[in-house]
Formats: C-alpha cells, sequence, structure tokens
C-alpha cells in the first residue's frame, strides 16, 4: 500500500490516502496487460460487465488499456440496506443488455466486500450459459468475506476500514477522486 499522502483542504472527513493515483495506475495496467495475456485466443470479443456505480472508473481505465476484443455492458445491482449494511439478499436493478450465452465474460467490480454480490453475479451468468465467467476487482476486503469466492483479477487488499474514490463513495460523495481514500468512521 502507498504511503499516506495529504488531503486538499475540503475533504476534511477522509483520515489518509490509502492508495495514490500513480499507484492505481500501475495497478490497472498490469492487470489489462495479464487480461490481454490470458483471452490473446479469443474469437469472439470479450464481454466487460461493469457493476454499477462504483465501478465505472476502474472498468474505464482497464479497458482503454485492454488490446483483446472487448464490449462493455453494465449491470446494476443492490446488497446494501439504507444505512449501508451488507444484506445477504441482493437484488437486480438493471440487467445486461448483451446476450452472454457463449460468450467470454469478465464481470468488473469496484470492492468484494462480503462476496453476496459477485456470487450472486457468478451464478446469474453460468445459468444463461456463458463460456466463461471471471471476475475483476478493483479493492478486496478479505475479512468481509460471507462467501468464498475466486477473484481471478485484484488490485488491491484493503483493510476493513470504509473507502471512498476511484468509484467509490459515500452518499455518492467522493466517488470520482483519482485515489483511494479511508474515511474518517461515520456515526
Amino acid at each position: 500500500m502507498a504511503k499516506a499522502l495529504s488531503l486538499p483542504p475540503l475533504t476534511e472527513d477522509l483520515a489518509q490516502v490509502l492508495i495514490d493515483a500513480a499507484t492505481i495506475d500501475r495497478r490497472v495496467t498490469e492487470i489489462a496487460n495479464q487480461i490481454n495475456k490470458d483471452y490473446k485466443d479469443i474469437t469472439e470479443p470479450l464481454i466487460l460487465v461493469g457493476v454499477l456505480k462504483g465501478s465505472f472508473i476502474f472498468l474505464s481505465d482497464l479497458c482503454r488499456k485492454l488490446t483483446v476484443p472487448h464490449i462493455v455492458d453494465f449491470i446494476a445491482i443492490s446488497s446494501y440496506g439504507k444505512g449501508g449494511e451488507v444484506q445477504g439478499n441482493v437484488r437486480l436493478l438493471m440487467d445486461v443488455r448483451e446476450d452472454i450465452s457463449g460468450k467470454d465474460v469478465l464481470i468488473v467490480e469496484d470492492i468484494l466486500d462480503s462476496g453476496n454480490t459477485l456470487a450472486y453475479l457468478q451464478r446469474n451468468f453460468s445459468t444463461r450459459a456463458a463460456k466463461s465467467v471471471k471476475i475483476a476487482s478493483f479493492l478486496d476486503k478479505p475479512d468481509r468475506h460471507k462467501v468464498d469466492l475466486k477473484l481471478d483479477y485484484m488490485g488491491f487488499t484493503i483493510p476493513d476500514v470504509w473507502v471512498v474514490g476511484y468509484g467509490l463513495d459515500y452518499k455518492e460523495k467522493y466517488r470520482t477522486l483519482p485515489y483511494i481514500a479511508e474515511m474518517y468512521p461515520v456515526h
């Protein structure tokens, strides 16, 4: 993890920067290079499925670094309650538009927290006869896992703290920060 950096004065509720922008860019490039290598022989475009809203910046940066043929699609699901607590049930809010039958699918997620959402998506896409279903998660919080789930591509492992930036938000704030920052505990 990157050394803590000072924050701009308008973000007084952020405790520290956990991962700076340059470190993020290097890691996204490494992930893209691995995906390019793993899918170099595909005959049909890889379908990248971004999980909205949190993954959109990671997905955007990642897909621009890919050299393999790919299609970008989105899905919106919810597994959080009103207070931000993780729930066991997952609700599909918006489905993909692409037919994934017989296709290679890469789910692109912002953070693996409990694992409920990603496990649901993996099962869902498998029942739709996807040729393969892999997962790329920008962040992983292993202390929060409730299901056993294998990540095929992972950006960074972080401690069990609330983080914002690079797509992740707190009440829709801080989503566009170019780094990952830890928030002070929210009461």
